[in-house]
């Protein structure tokens, strides 16, 4: 007689003969994770820990490579906001690049790299200003109205010619004193003349 299948002893033997996996679950829901990589792609913003990684062969391990082009997922709107040093991320899409990797082995790629990166950030806000701040406006040329009848003014009189007293150019020390006042004009360099001509003479 031939025996009914048991589903419940079926599912059990199949759990048996072949392992089940696992999902790893973070315990804290990523949030360790995502510090320590939101940490970890910030210090990439510092040229010397570049270096430092260059030093020690980091950029030698495949595993390690893998793990900068991962790290690109900080790029990304919902995860930039998160980045207080901008520049982190410039230098992570550099580390994507061999040659770059290489070059910042050696002490002064490193000085050229931090020295261009203080540049950026001397001058970077007074260039960007440049093109934020609001010009002014040009004036609009005013055309003249065409309804409005011209006025033609009468030919000026010619200026009276200058009296020799006027030509001279006016000393700046002679606004205190009305033009032909009778008060004498004292110059103290003079005095100090007269009285070393007197001494000399004496």
């Amino acid at each position: 007689m031939a025996s009914t299948p048991n589903p419940e002893t079926d599912e059990s033997a199949k759990s048996a003969s072949s392992p089940q996996k696992s999902v790893y679950k973070d315990p804290d829901d990523g949030r360790q994770r995502f510090l320590l990589e939101l940490e970890f792609v910030q210090c990439l913003a510092n040229p010397t820990y570049i270096h430092y990684l260059a030093q020690n062969q980091y950029f030698e391990d495949e595993a390690f490579i893998g793990y900068l082009k991962y790290l690109q997922y900080w790029q990304r709107p919902e995860y930039i906001k998160f980045i207080m040093y901008p520049h982190c991320l410039f230098f992570l899409e550099l580390l994507q690049n061999p040659t770059f990797r290489n070059a910042m082995a050696h002490p002064a790629n490193k000085e050229v790299a931090h020295r261009q990166q203080f540049y950026f950030w001397k001058n970077y806000r007074n260039n960007r200003l440049k093109h934020i701040l609001p010009r002014p406006l040009p004036e609009p040329a005013t055309a003249p109205a065409t309804s409005a009848p011209l006025i033609v003014a009468p030919p000026a009189a010619p200026p009276p010619a200058p009296s020799p007293v006027s030509a001279v150019a006016p000393s700046p020390m002679q606004y205190a004193i009305p033009p032909g006042s009778g008060l004498a004009k004292t110059d103290p360099r003079s005095a100090a003349v007269d009285r070393r001509k007197r001494k000399k003479d004496g």
